[in-house]
Formats: C-alpha cells, sequence, structure tokens
C-alpha cells in the first residue's frame, strides 16, 4: 500500500532507523544529559507517556517539550512572531507562559495526534484475530518509536502543508505518517491500518486529555505548589508581627500579618487536594461510540477491550458510555477547580495591593526601573494588579470552557473542535497570572513601623475583649456601655484605661484588661500562623494520576 498520490514522501524516513536503534542503546545517564547553557527548561517533574509493544515500551519522555521550544526559539523570525501576536500570550508575555505551548500549541496537538495513531497501529499489531497487521520486528517498533521520540517544529510543519490539500487536520496526521513510514517495508505493507475504525474525535479525545495530563502535571501544578510554599513562608517569618484586622474595610480586631497569610495558604492547598480527585477520561469507540465498523470488520474480536485496554496503556482513564465524542465532564471538573483556585488567588492578589497602599509593605526597588512615565517617585504593585486582570481572563475562559464542552448537538459538532483548541488560553493566562503573583510575594518587605502605627492609633478594638470580660461577671448593659464610649469617638490609651478601673471586677480580671494593648490582643493568631505548615498538604494535592 502506497501513500496518497497528491503527497510525496519525504527521503528522510529510513534515517529514523539507525537513529531510533542509537538512542535505545543509550545508557540512561546520557538521556538526562544537562540542556544546553541559556536554553528554556520544562520543570523537573517527569512525566511519560508509554504503551508495552511486544519486548519494546515505547515511551515519549519530557525531553521533546525542552527540544521543541529550543527549536522555535532557533526560528529567525520568532521574534517577529512574538511582535505580531494577538495575544500577549504569545507576545509580550511569551517568556513567561512559553513552557505550555508545547502542550497546548498547534504543534503540541499535532505531536499527540501523531503518538495516538501509531500507538493504535501497534496496538492493532497485538490482536491476534488481525492477522493483517502481524506483530512488528524489532526494527519496525523502534522506527515507529523513533517517529514520537524525533518528532518536531519541521514534522509539524509538514503536516500543515498537508492539511492545505485535504483542509482536515486529523487526516492530515494520518497522511502524514503514511508518508513517513513508507519507506520502510515491513510497515508499508500496513499504512492503511492507520486510523483504523477511528473517528477524527477517537484521535482527538486522546489527544487532549494527554495534553491536559502532561502539561497540568508538568508545568501547572509546580507553580502553585510555588505559591503556596510562598504563602507558608510569608506565614510562619511573620507569625508574630501583629496586624490591625479590617472588616469592611474599618479597623477591626488584629491579628498577625502571618496568619493573614495563612488563611490563603490553608485555602489553596485545600483547592490542591481536590485536583487529585479528577479523573482524565478517554474514549475510542469510533463513530457513535458503539465500535461500529470494528464489529463489521473484525466480529471475533472484543473490541470494548481492546478500547479500554489501549485507553489505559496511554496512562488514562477509560469512558465506556460516549457517542462520537467523550463528552468532557472531567475537563469540566478540572477547570472549575483553576477557577476556584483563581478566584482565591485574585483575593490574595487585593489584599496585597490594599496592604501595599496601607503602607504595610515595602515594594523593593529594582534598579533601572520605572513606575511611572511623569511621577519619578512611582513604584506601583504592577505584578498583583497583572494577576489580577490576567485571572480575570482566565476564568473568563474557563468558565466558559467549562460550560460549553459538555453540551453537544446530539453528538458531536464543530464547536467542540473550535472551543478545545483554546484549552492553552485559560491555563497560559492562569500561569502568567501565578508567576507574576510570585514575583510580587518576591518583591515586597514586611513595614513594622506602618503595622505598629496603625495599632497604637486604634484603641477601640479592645471594646470587643472588655464588653466579653464584663459579660462574664454579670456588669449589666456591657455591649452598650462600651458602644456609648467607642462609636463615633476618639478612643485612647488612656480612656481605655480609665474606663476599665471604673469598672466593678475582680482584681485579676481588671489587672489582665489593663495590660491589654492593641499590639498583643491578637488571640491565637500566632499559634495558627506558626502551624499552617502542617496543615498545608502539598504532597497529596496539586498532581493528576
Amino acid at each position: 500500500m502506497s501513500a496518497p498520490p497528491s503527497l510525496k514522501a519525504p527521503a528522510t524516513a529510513a534515517s529514523l532507523v539507525a537513529a531510533a536503534a542509537a538512542a535505545h542503546r543509550a545508557k540512561a545517564a546520557a538521556t538526562a544529559a544537562a540542556v544546553p547553557s541559556g536554553a528554556s527548561r520544562v520543570p523537573s517533574r517527569r512525566l511519560r507517556c508509554s504503551a508495552s509493544v511486544g519486548a519494546v515500551e515505547v515511551r515519549a519522555p519530557m525531553d521533546w517539550a525542552t527540544r521543541s521550544l529550543e527549536e522555535m526559539q532557533r526560528a529567525e523570525d520568532f521574534d517577529s512572531f512574538c511582535l505580531m501576536g494577538l495575544s500577549p500570550l504569545d507576545g509580550r508575555y511569551e517568556r513567561f507562559t512559553r513552557d505550555l505551548k508545547p502542550f497546548f500549541s498547534e504543534f503540541g496537538l499535532i505531536r499527540y495526534r501523531v503518538i495516538v495513531e501509531v500507538k493504535w497501529l501497534l496496538k492493532l499489531s497485538q490482536i491476534p484475530e488481525i492477522n493483517e497487521v502481524p506483530p512488528f520486528s524489532e526494527e519496525a517498533q523502534l522506527f515507529l518509536d523513533a517517529i514520537i521520540q524525533d518528532f518536531g517544529v519541521a514534522d509539524a510543519k509538514e503536516v500543515k502543508k498537508i492539511e492545505k490539500i485535504t483542509n482536515h487536520d486529523v487526516k492530515a496526521v494520518e497522511y502524514f505518517l503514511k508518508q513517513k513510514c513508507s519507506s520502510n517495508p515491513e510497515i508499508a505493507k500496513v499504512l492503511e491500518f492507520f486510523h483504523f475504525g477511528c473517528t477524527s474525535e477517537d484521535i482527538n479525545n486522546l489527544s487532549h486529555a494527554l495534553a491536559l495530563k502532561e502539561g497540568v502535571n508538568t508545568v501547572m501544578f509546580p507553580v502553585m505548589i510555588d505559591i503556596c510554599k510562598a504563602m507558608c513562608s510569608l506565614a510562619t517569618q511573620n507569625s508574630t508581627i501583629p496586624m490591625l484586622s479590617r472588616t469592611h474595610g474599618q479597623p477591626a480586631s488584629p491579628t498577625t500579618l502571618g496568619k493573614e497569610m495563612a488563611n490563603f495558604a490553608a485555602r489553596l492547598s485545600s483547592i490542591g487536594n481536590s485536583f487529585s480527585e479528577v479523573k482524565i477520561l478517554g474514549k475510542f469507540a469510533g463513530a457513535v461510540g458503539n465500535y461500529n465498523a470494528d464489529v463489521v470488520a473484525y466480529p471475533e474480536v472484543d473490541w470494548p477491550k481492546v478500547a479500554e485496554d489501549f485507553v489505559r496503556s496511554l496512562g488514562l482513564e477509560f469512558n465506556p458510555y460516549v457517542t462520537q465524542i467523550e463528552p468532557h465532564d472531567y475537563i469540566s471538573k478540572l477547570f472549575n477547580l483553576f477557577v476556584q483556585f483563581n478566584n482565591v488567588l485574585t483575593d490574595f492578589d487585593r489584599d496585597m495591593w490594599t496592604y501595599i497602599s496601607l503602607g504595610y509593605f515595602k515594594q523593593i526597588v529594582k534598579a533601572g526601573e520605572v513606575g511611572s512615565s511623569t511621577m519619578p517617585h512611582k513604584v506601583n504593585p504592577i505584578d498583583f494588579e497583572n494577576s489580577d486582570g490576567n485571572l480575570t481572563i482566565a476564568n473568563g475562559t474557563l468558565s466558559s470552557l467549562s460550560m460549553k464542552l459538555p453540551i453537544s448537538r446530539m453528538q458531536r459538532d464543530l464547536t467542540d473542535s473550535t472551543v478545545l483548541r483554546n484549552l492553552g488560553v485559560g491555563l497560559g493566562h492562569s500561569l502568567l497570572a501565578y508567576k507574576a503573583t510570585l514575583r510580587g510575594i518576591n518583591k515586597v518587605q514586611v513595614n513594622e513601623s506602618r503595622l505598629s502605627e496603625d495599632l497604637d492609633q486604634t484603641w477601640e478594638v479592645l471594646a470587643e475583649p472588655i464588653q466579653t470580660v464584663m459579660r462574664r461577671y454579670g456588669i449589666p448593659e456591657p455591649y452598650e456601655k462600651l458602644k456609648e464610649m467607642t462609636r463615633g469617638q476618639a478612643v485612647t490609651k488612656d480612656s481605655i484605661r480609665q474606663f476599665i478601673e471604673g469598672l466593678d471586677l475582680p482584681e485579676a480580671a481588671r489587672s489582665s484588661l489593663l495590660k491589654l494593648t492593641p499590639h498583643s490582643y491578637i488571640g491565637e493568631a500566632e499559634l495558627l500562623a506558626r502551624n499552617i505548615e502542617e496543615v498545608v498538604d502539598l504532597k497529596s494535592g496539586f498532581k493528576i494520576e
């Protein structure tokens, strides 16, 4: 069987065998070689997408992501591309979001489609009833493995060239693989078993699932964990620093700066634990979810079992009850968790913005930076503002996706594919926001004198503990007495002391109240802040198995 006559087969396919064989013989240390100095690096978490094929295990390590980014950045027109990008994710802020590109770009989607198509052919060769696709030799397996391992930007461009003819993106991948494999005598005999029994959505849903699992685990979660760690550090390091609370924007009972940071760390880590409950699902059941064509071609094969084994071999959970599409309910659950995380982070960003405005935090000045084009003195909280804005865009996109994807017209329509191409947009703006928040945290230092100043000027906050002790000892109308003294009145240390001394209280209780100050009236805030690292669980959460 030959490739479609209108598509020219590349002359370099045969060289893949020798390269693949050499790669498989290399020592493990060689595969873990350091990335060249100055190159963009993918975070250290290394997921693998694997499927056993006879004696050979086909693997796609995360090195491919680093390699593809380096290839992209070496392109002569890369800077021009960034300048002309419609989205700031690909322009002004590209350096902060580029680690997502290997997973959620057009290149990433094409590569994952190639993985699914190749591994499906390998799976077919393992089914005894399908005599037309006999088990592949080790050489043929290495050849197919090399297509995955060595897939790069040039290959993706070749697929796009084919798509200009087919006007169908998934079919273009099938034709690309037929081109690539036509030079291998063994595989050339079974070229028509690429995409066998498949609908485009069989390939697409698994490709999106792999992108989400690997991209989120490898890029998103490590940064989210860094945010939680930074907040825990802020909490423990500042556990003893008293701070005036504000409710409704007005002075309220004091807390500690560390306790306020601990609140956010606890909230975010709790959401992080929920991510581990998400199961990334896949389907492989043909045009309408019933294996119709498969059963007609090979009625003796247990196709539901074959499909389940194949999906699970990719590291995904199997969804047996589907239509043409996997219904995307898991994506809604996943993105809703990101929206929750982002909402809490927005709350944090705005609180930090307010603390900076109040002078509770000073911003570290960096030489050469400009805060305002006309006011030389300005040092603006731009990182928290940047994060806030990007979280708004991220949540708008993620919410739209989570609401739209579970809804389809009967079985499927083109809106699914259109919407799914935006998976990386919401995550990209989220990642941009997370990194901005981390930069903001690293640029602030506590202004203890300003915190102390506010406490010294708000002795009225002691009205709460005084009236509470009065209740204990049966003094009538304690709340009303304190309300008359403090509400709308100027309250000082002396006036509070005079009021306490006039109360009919046991001496020990009176003495305790006289020692109380706005600085010391913090309850268990210090203890709660110190213990936050025992509460925050960053090992069980922020991962999808």
